[in-house]
């Protein structure tokens, strides 16, 4: 995996990505980069020692790929936690212009120095230089290939062997970033993910690289220069990608921030509303992270918890906070209040926009017999599912104008006997499963 350098997904892993970098590393990521840099270190060195010598060394072409590999490194297409880069245009020719033995370290140089302003400016942090070892990695299943073979020279007949070394090449990449990805709490599907996009890159770009390699070792010895070009266009195309994430991180964050406001302005506006929704907001992430669901929808959800009350600002006070029962007029412009919110939303467009529908039907019954619309079952959204049930034990859990707070086994237990027909029994699971690994601390906070 080339080092620290987009979907909600990979938006999500690009701005851990950019904020990482900037700071040292973390015990457990700093052990599995120390053991991961030293057992290249140490596989680097062995190959300078058992790798037989393939000649004399031009020291011209050595520094030329060397500092075009460093160039290269710096063309980054962000993907996650990791990054596609353009090197192979130049670790292909590398493989074959250069003492073979040599190549894993060169590429280590040449990570250093692609990282070595941004060291100097504090915005990649000393304590990473380890990964720029951890990164040159990859570079050691190619050479184990080719120097199996004899350190051919570069030919059209060696296309079954460049194939091989790639495939080495995608797996040793594969284990030093799951050893990493290990450390740092990513899972499997995240890390192929995000590793997909640079190896076919790696794939695309072999055959020219490989072509260069067969130009400069047959003809001209700089002819691997050729492939410079091509490198400054990819630059065009990484630096329109980094704005295009960059402008969705800042339209992500600006939707949080406009969600925050409404939350905000409904605790003012009415104090129990506003504890209320932060509450179910806690409930509703914990217990969307139990059921497994994908970022995109942990993101919904967690929007959906914070506003599934905004429409409530619709609502007079008088009818809020009445201490009895409600007429039932009173009933029909409380039960308003999740159409007004998706009005709202929807006037606010974008993602708030978006889930608007969700907060529409937070108030909608497993049986059918919930408000606005009489959905049942599954043609219920499964967040406004999570809202309802986090919701109603949140509610109950907490004093209200014309009752004191239930006691916690017994709200268990109302969400379990309405499990089936108000509730989703799934969702119900999930949540007496989340309730009971709280803390007796958060439990007491919650109630």
């Amino acid at each position: 995996m080339r080092p620290d350098t987009g979907g909600v997904e990979t938006q999500s892993l690009v701005e851990q990505s950019r904020q990482r970098v900037r700071t040292r590393l973390a015990a457990r990521e700093r052990i599995a980069t120390e053991v991961s840099a030293l057992g290249f270190a140490v596989a680097a060195i062995a190959l300078v020692r058992l790798v037989p010598d393939g000649g004399s060394a031009d020291f011209g072409v050595i520094a030329l790929l060397v500092i075009a590999y460093a160039a290269a490194a710096r063309v980054q297409f962000e993907v996650g936690f990791a990054f596609a880069v353009p090197t192979q245009l130049v670790f292909v020719p590398m493989l074959f212009l250069v003492p073979l033995r040599l190549v894993p370290l060169l590429v280590a140089l040449g990570f250093f120095l692609s990282k070595l302003p941004e060291h100097v400016r504090g915005e990649w942090h000393w304590n990473r230089v380890g990964l720029h070892l951890v990164s040159a990695w990859y570079a050691v299943g190619p050479v184990i290939v080719l120097a199996a073979a004899g350190s051919p020279a570069p030919s059209l007949g060696r296309l079954p062997l460049v194939a091989a070394g790639l495939a080495a090449q995608f797996l040793f990449d594969f284990a030093s970033s799951a050893a990493r990805g290990r450390a740092l709490g990513i899972e499997m599907g995240q890390l192929l993910r995000a590793l997909g996009p640079a190896w076919l890159v790696d794939l695309a770009l072999t055959p020219l690289g490989f072509a260069l390699a067969v130009s400069s070792a047959h003809d001209e010895r700089y002819s691997f220069l050729l492939g410079l070009p091509l490198t400054g266009l990819l630059v065009y195309f990484a630096r329109e990608r980094k704005s295009r994430l960059d402008h969705a991180l800042e339209l992500s964050h600006a939707y949080r921030g406009t969600a925050l406001l409404l939350g905000d302005m409904l605790e003012a506006d009415d104090a129990y509303t506003g504890a209320h929704s932060q509450d179910v907001v806690s409930l509703v992430v914990d217990v969307s992270e139990y059921l497994g669901l994908d970022e995109t929808a942990r993101r919904d959800a967690e929007l959906t918890a914070l506003l599934h009350d905004v429409g409530k600002v619709k609502v007079s006070k008088e009818i809020i906070n009445k201490p009895g029962c409600l007429t039932p007029e009173e009933r029909t412009i409380v039960e308003r209040h999740t159409i007004d919110g998706e009005q709202m939303l929807e006037r606010v467009g974008g993602l708030l926009g978006h889930i608007g529908h969700l907060v529409r039907s937070c108030h909608e019954r497993w049986d059918g017999a919930g408000y606005p619309d009489g959905l049942a079952g599954e043609t219920i959204p499964l967040v406004s599912r999570i809202v309802c049930a986090c919701d109603a034990f949140s509610a109950m859990t907490a004093d209200r104008p014309y009752r004191r707070a239930m006691p916690l086994d017994r709200a268990v237990a109302e969400v379990r006997r309405c499990a089936g027909t108000q509730f989703d029994p799934a969702v119900v699971e999930a949540l007496v499963a989340v309730v009971g690994e709280r803390s007796p601390a958060e439990l007491a906070s919650a109630a």
